[in-house]
């Protein structure tokens, strides 16, 4: 399946992006999947949930700003992200995964852009 990632943007500090993915429609079939980044501190993962919806798991540097959820219904994985920081400035993708805090790395889309400008 290849994901494609959307909804990045330049945003001013403070403010709001929602990202997706979107594996084309066809189910995720893996235990999770994952949110991560590549920005000025490299590769980072950003957070995880299950294919099912249920346990959602945020890196502490995000954790209580960005919420994690999937559309069952239209095989969409979303990122919400608020108070975004310059800090989270980088391109984000998804990918599928086993365990949490862990990502396929052959399923890696090719990422959205986020720019927070301070």
């Amino acid at each position: 399946v290849r994901l494609v990632e959307s909804g990045g943007a330049l945003v001013e500090t403070g403010g709001s992006l929602t990202l997706s993915c979107s594996g084309s429609g066809v189910p995720f079939t893996t235990p999770y999947m994952t949110w991560g980044r590549q920005g000025a501190k490299g590769l980072e993962w950003v957070s995880s949930i299950r294919s099912d919806g249920t346990e959602p798991s945020y890196a502490s540097s995000v954790r209580d700003r960005f919420t994690v959820s999937i559309d069952r219904a239209k095989n969409i994985l979303y990122l919400q992200m608020n108070n975004l920081k310059s800090d989270d400035t980088a391109l984000y993708w998804c990918a599928t995964a086993n365990y949490a805090n862990s990502w396929i790395n052959t399923s890696r889309g090719r990422g959205t852009q986020v720019t927070v400008a301070s």
